[in-house]
């Protein structure tokens, strides 16, 4: 899960800067992180090929807890479960934007015929 550490990063220690702690230790780091990470969410979109445009299809949202086998094995989970493409997690912790990760696995699409979600 190393990954999704170099992700919330920045983000963390913005937050803990925020709160005047502009040098903080490994521990606080790291308890921060799993803070932040208790209350994050994920959502899945892969990129619809559409001629001289780009849109996404929301595919899948959920709790951090609740997409524990994406953040394990990322390539592996979108390529069994929603076959290939261009894939884009987005992470949010509440309402606030943290980052985004691009995936591209090969395979047949198999996210085509699933519905869109809504968010």
């Amino acid at each position: 899960m190393a990954w999704v550490w170099t992700l919330y990063e920045k983000y963390i220690r913005g937050k803990l800067a925020n709160s005047g702690n502009n040098s903080p230790t490994e521990a606080e780091l790291e308890a921060a992180f799993l803070r932040s990470m208790s209350r994050s969410s994920v959502t899945i979109l892969v990129q619809v090929p559409i001629p001289n445009s780009v849109r996404f299809k929301g595919l899948a949202r959920g709790t951090i807890l609740e997409m524990s086998e994406l953040l394990t094995d990322p390539m592996t989970y979108l390529k069994e479960k929603y076959g290939g493409g261009k894939f884009k997690l987005n992470f949010h912790e509440g309402w606030h934007f943290v980052s985004t990760k691009n995936f591209k696995p090969d395979g047949p699409p198999l996210w085509e015929d699933m519905p869109e979600i809504s968010f």
